[in-house]
Order: C-alpha cells, then sequence, then structure tokens
C-alpha cells in the first residue's frame, strides 16, 4: 500500500513512529509529512524518519486558516504523485478535505473532545474518527472506539523500557530524586480561551519542589529569563525515559501528564482543559490528578503529599502496570486497521 501519515505535532511523532516502522517493514510504501512546529521536525529527523515539510506552524485563528488551505495545496501534489491510497492523521484538519475530493480514505486517530471547532471542520470528511472508548462524545457511525488510549501506542512494554542512563545525561548521581514540570505556549487553536499556571504558581512550585529533588523544566515556547536555570537539559528524544525515572510530573501539557502517569509516575496535570481520557487516568486507576489552576492551596498540598509518600514510585508501579494489562496495544490496533483497507 501507498500510506500517508500527515504529522502535525511532537505527539504525533511519539503515536505514529512504530506504526510506520511495522508498515516499512511490511514491505508498504510510508511518505511522512511534516509541520514545522516546537520539536517536531527534529524528533522526526533524530528518530530517522524521512519526512516532507509543508508548513510552519501560524499562531491566530486567521493565520491557522491560511496556513491550513497552504498544507492542503501542497499535500495534493503528493497525494497524485505517490498515487497514496490512505491518509492517517490526529486531528485531520490538515488532509481530509482534500483527500474527501480525491476520493481517499481518511484514518483520524484523536483523543481530545475539547478541540470543538475543529472537529467540526473535519469530522463530516473523515472517513473513520477512532478514538479511545473514554471519549466523551460521539459522531455517528464514522466514530470508532477502542479500550486504550494514546500512550501506549509508544509506551507499551512492548515498545518502550526507560534507559538508567538518563541520570548521567541530567547530571545526576544514580537514583537522585527529580521533578519536570512542563509549561505550554497557549497558541495552539483548541488551547484558545484556556488558561494555565500563572508565574506566581510556577514560582511556588518550584521552590516547593527543590526542597526534595532537582528540578527541570521542559518549555513549549520561550523560556522566561528567569526559569532559565531549571531548563531540561538534554535531547527531546530521551523526555519519555526522564518521565519513567521522575519522582514526579507537573505541568500544563495535558499528553505529557498521561505520558508521565503510563510510564510510572505520580501526575498533577494543572488547565482549565479537560477530556474523558484524563477521567480513565484519574478516577478508575489514580495515576494522574487535575487541578484548575486557581486551585493553588489545593495543588501545593497534593505536591507536598506526594513527595513524602514513602515509595511511591512502587504505588505508581502497581497502578501502572494494572492500568497496561487492562488496555490494548494501540500501534498493533492502528497497523490492522491501516491495512483493512488494503484491496
Amino acid at each position: 500500500m501507498n500510506i500517508l501519515f500527515d504529522i502535525n505535532h511532537p505527539a504525533h511523532v511519539h503515536l505514529f513512529k512504530n506504526a510506520i516502522q511495522i508498515l516499512q517493514r511490511k514491505g508498504h510504501h510510508v511518505i511522512v509529512t511534516s509541520r514545522d512546529k516546537d520539536i517536531t521536525l527534529k524528533l522526526l529527523d533524530n528518530y530517522h524518519i524521512k519526512h516532507v515539510l509543508l508548513s510552519r506552524a501560524q499562531k491566530g485563528l486567521i493565520r491557522l486558516g491560511l496556513e491550513l488551505i497552504w498544507r492542503q495545496w501542497k499535500l495534493l501534489g503528493l497525494l497524485l504523485r505517490n498515487k497514496v491510497q490512505i491518509c492517517i492523521s490526529v486531528t485531520g484538519a490538515c488532509n481530509v478535505h482534500i483527500c474527501k475530493i480525491l476520493n481517499i480514505p481518511t484514518l483520524v486517530f484523536y483523543d481530545t473532545e475539547h478541540a470543538d471547532l475543529q472537529n467540526k471542520l473535519t469530522l463530516p470528511f473523515v472517513t473513520e474518527f477512532i478514538s479511545p472508548e473514554y471519549f466523551t462524545e460521539r459522531w455517528g457511525k464514522k466514530h470508532k472506539t477502542y479500550n486504550g488510549v494514546h500512550d501506549l501506542a509508544y509506551l507499551h512494554p512492548h515498545y518502550f523500557k526507560a534507559s538508567d542512563k538518563i541520570y548521567s545525561l541530567l547530571g545526576l548521581k544514580q537514583k537522585e530524586p527529580f521533578v519536570i514540570l512542563r509549561f505550554v505556549s497557549w497558541e495552539a487553536a483548541h488551547d484558545i480561551g484556556h488558561q494555565g499556571i500563572s508565574t506566581v504558581l510556577k514560582r511556588k512550585i518550584i521552590e516547593l519542589c527543590s526542597r526534595y529533588a532537582k528540578v527541570f523544566i521542559a518549555f513549549e515556547g520561550k523560556i522566561d529569563d528567569e526559569f532559565e536555570p531549571y531548563k531540561f537539559p538534554i535531547a527531546p528524544e530521551r523526555m519519555h525515559d526522564a518521565l519513567a525515572h521522575a519522582l514526579l510530573y507537573i505541568g500544563e501539557g495535558g499528553s505529557m501528564a498521561t505520558e508521565a502517569a503510563v510510564a510510572g509516575t505520580p501526575s498533577l496535570f494543572i488547565s482549565t482543559l479537560t477530556a474523558g481520557v484524563f477521567d480513565e487516568y484519574e478516577k478508575n486507576y489514580q495515576l494522574m490528578f487535575s487541578f484548575r489552576p486557581d486551585q493553588i492551596d489545593d495543588i501545593l498540598a497534593k505536591i507536598q503529599s506526594l513527595l513524602t509518600t514513602k515509595n511511591i514510585k512502587d504505588v505508581w508501579a502497581k497502578r501502572k502496570n494494572k492500568f497496561i494489562s487492562d488496555k490494548l496495544d494501540l500501534t498493533e490496533y492502528m497497523v490492522d486497521k491501516i491495512l483493512s483497507y488494503q484491496s
């Protein structure tokens, strides 16, 4: 088959990388299109995934709309030249319209309910909209669900084993405790109208965590000068190793919050955003905790409690293992779903 993966965000690289490699090993022709956003291109290059750059991420609804049109125009020639038979993506926003015109099937693997405008513009044109069964909305016959989460496409034990080398890469002694914080730019289309951690709360969190562990901060976008000393110092493809060994994750990034949880690390997600998949991690498995940014006292109390709980990583390892045993291998599911379109 001639299969195209449209990748627009760093998280999409992780989601699809194993499926891409498996399909290539099976002898299929895989084309990857990319978008210059944050570390997307760096991840693709570091994972040795060849890709065609279609656009650079824009800010604001008007610029995002123009970028969308430009991407689909560039995609048109690529689809025709490569005789693409199926297109795979996360949001579908950048490919489903042109694929619909060309009668090319599109599979969208998505888990974010709050991207309401994006979903309304995309879903009428999708062949299959595929989400975790915890997705709180339903979109008719084309909406398919599975018992799993995006994180298990790449953090399932079939594909991931955390390396102990992370300590030396971070300049730490073996088993020295560290905490990872994540601050985002709040410039994505689905972030409009939402907010995260204030500068005042960031300072309080750093001060509290520094009493118990080394603090590292992973930033999306420009880093504030005062937080520069805490900047995460290693290559982005090693982030999952770091999340697995960290004592605690705290941040505004929902993807990283669930990644930390499934890697066996207590996770605090601080945002006004909500999603059904967060409830699955939090309410059914107690692997993560969600707070609004204005719940300052509750946030600091939970951090204090987690940092002072004895053998907390052992507790989370048991919860993580239960979670994984209950869910399917998403990469395996994804490959089978794509190949079901083979004529």
